[in-house]
C-alpha cells in the first residue's frame, strides 16, 4: 500500500507549473505574477492636487483667519490634465480639482471648506502650509523600484497598482484549466427525474468550487457512462482544454468500473491502494499524446474521500502548476476533546469542529462517529471546518491527546 506522502510527492514530482503568459490586466486578476513590476517612472510624475480647492503659495494666504480673509484673484480653473503646464505668479490662485498637477509655482492647495468657492477671486479663511494638500512626485512609487514582486497572487489591488503604472499587461501562470469528470452508470445529475435506483451526483460541483477557490479555472462534465467507448471518447475530447484532469469514481474492483482499462490504452497511469482513511483507491498519470500530454488525477466516488483527497492531494498540486509558493492550508495542534478509534496502518482525516485561539489553544472534535470513516456522511463533512489528522500508527486517539488539524475555514 501507498503511503499518503509518497502518492502527494509523486503527484507534484509529475506536474510543472503553467508556462507564463503575457495577458491584460482584466484576466490577470487570480492569477501569479511570474516576473517583477518595476516603476519605470515616478508615479505621480508631477505634484499633483490631494483634493479639490485652490492652488496657491503658502505664503500668500499667511496669516488668513475667519476674522481677516485674505482675498486672491483666480487665474485658472484646472480640472484636467493640460497639453502646457499652468504658471501661478506670486498674488494669484488657481481653482484645482483633485489629482491634477499642481501649476508651476505652486507649494500648497486650499481646501474649498476654507474658502467662499469664489471663481473670478476666492477669500480664503484658513493659511496652509507648503505641501498641505498636495501628493508629492513618487507618492506612490519611485522610479526603479519593485512594487509587485514574482509570485504575487494578484487581486484587485495589485491591478489597480499595475494600471496606475501604465501597464496593460502583465506577465503571469495563467491559472490552471481543471476538467473534472465524475464516472457512473449510477449517477444522476442533481434536479433531473431519472429512472432506476440511481444517486445524485454530488462530486463534480463540489469539487468545481473547490478548484475555484484555489485559483483555478474548474471545467465540470456531466456524469460519465462505464461504457468503454463512451468514457474514452469524452476524457479525449477534454484533453484540448485541460491542464489537468480529475476524475471521480471508477475506481473499484467490479466488472462495470472500466476507468483502469480506459486510461490504460490513453497513456500512463498509475493505480494504488494508498493508505488514507476514507478511501484507498487512487491513480495518477498522464494521458495523451506528444504535445497534448495531460496530467490525470483519479479519486475515489464516494463524496467525503472524493473531497478529502482534493484536499490532501490535489489541491497543493493546483497550486502547485499555478506558481504558487505556499502548497498547504494552515495547520494548527489541537487537543482531542472526544475519543475514538483509527484504522491500522492508514492516515485518518476526520471531518472535525475545531474551536479556540493561538492564546488559549484550540479543542477538536469530530462531527460524526469515527468509527465509520468509509462511511462518513455529506451531511457530517458539511458541518467540518477542519480534517484532524492521524498518523498510520496510532491506532486510538485519547481525550486530550494532541492532534494536528487542516484547517479548513477561518
Amino acid at each position: 500500500m501507498l503511503s499518503v506522502q509518497a502518492h502527494l510527492a509523486e503527484i507534484l514530482a509529475g506536474l510543472s507549473p503553467v508556462p507564463p503568459l503575457e495577458v491584460v490586466l482584466g484576466d490577470a486578476a487570480g492569477c501569479i505574477l511570474a516576473e517583477d513590476v518595476t516603476v519605470v517612472a515616478d508615479v505621480p510624475a508631477h505634484a499633483t492636487a490631494a483634493h479639490d480647492g485652490y492652488a496657491v503659495r503658502a505664503d500668500d494666504v499667511h496669516p488668513a483667519t475667519d476674522a481677516s480673509p485674505v482675498t486672491l484673484p483666480v487665474v485658472a480653473d484646472l480640472w484636467s490634465a493640460a497639453e502646457e503646464p499652468e504658471r501661478l505668479v506670486v498674488g494669484q490662485a488657481v481653482r484645482i480639482s483633485s489629482g491634477v498637477a499642481l501649476p508651476v509655482g505652486a507649494n500648497a492647495v486650499v481646501p474649498l471648506e476654507h474658502t467662499d468657492h469664489g471663481t473670478a477671486q476666492v477669500r480664503v479663511r484658513r493659511s496652509v502650509g507648503v505641501g498641505s494638500g498636495v501628493r508629492r512626485v513618487g507618492a506612490d512609487a519611485r522610479a526603479g523600484t519593485v512594487v509587485l514582486a514574482a509570485g504575487l497572487r494578484l487581486g484587485a489591488r495589485q491591478i489597480s497598482l499595475a494600471a496606475a503604472l501604465g501597464r496593460s499587461h502583465l506577465r503571469v501562470h495563467p491559472r490552471p484549466r481543471v476538467v473534472i469528470v465524475p464516472v457512473g452508470d449510477e449517477l444522476r445529475v442533481p434536479g433531473r427525474r431519472g429512472g432506476g435506483a440511481g444517486v445524485f451526483e454530488a462530486n463534480a460541483q463540489a469539487l468545481a468550487i473547490a478548484v475555484e477557490d484555489a485559483g483555478a479555472v474548474a471545467i465540470p462534465v456531466p456524469p460519465v457512462s462505464d461504457d468503454r467507448a463512451t468514457l474514452r471518447e469524452v476524457l479525449a475530447d477534454q484533453l484540448v482544454r485541460a491542464d489537468l484532469v480529475l476524475t471521480t469514481g471508477g475506481l473499484s474492483e467490479g466488472s462495470h468500473d472500466t476507468l483502469k482499462d480506459v486510461l490504460g490504452p490513453l497513456g500512463t497511469v498509475r493505480f494504488d491502494h494508498v493508505a488514507l482513511a476514507p478511501g484507498r483507491g487512487h491513480g495518477f498519470g498522464s494521458i495523451g499524446e506528444d504535445d497534448g500530454v495531460v496530467p490525470i488525477v483519479a479519486l475515489p466516488g464516494h463524496p467525503v474521500a472524493a473531497l478529502v483527497a482534493y484536499e490532501v492531494f490535489v489541491r497543493p498540486a493546483l497550486l502547485e502548476i499555478a506558481g504558487h509558493s505556499e502548497l498547504f492550508r494552515p495547520s494548527v495542534v489541537a487537543y482531542a476533546d472526544a475519543e475514538w478509534n483509527s484504522p491500522a496502518g492508514r492516515r485518518e482525516f476526520v471531518p472535525a469542529h475545531l474551536t479556540g485561539s493561538p492564546d488559549e489553544g484550540y479543542k477538536v472534535v469530530p462531527v460524526a462517529d469515527p468509527r465509520a470513516i468509509d462511511q462518513m456522511s455529506l451531511t457530517a463533512l458539511a458541518s467540518a471546518n477542519a480534517l484532524a489528522v492521524v498518523p498510520e500508527g496510532e491506532t486510538f486517539v485519547r481525550l486530550g491527546s494532541r492532534v494536528h488539524c487542516l484547517v479548513l475555514e477561518g
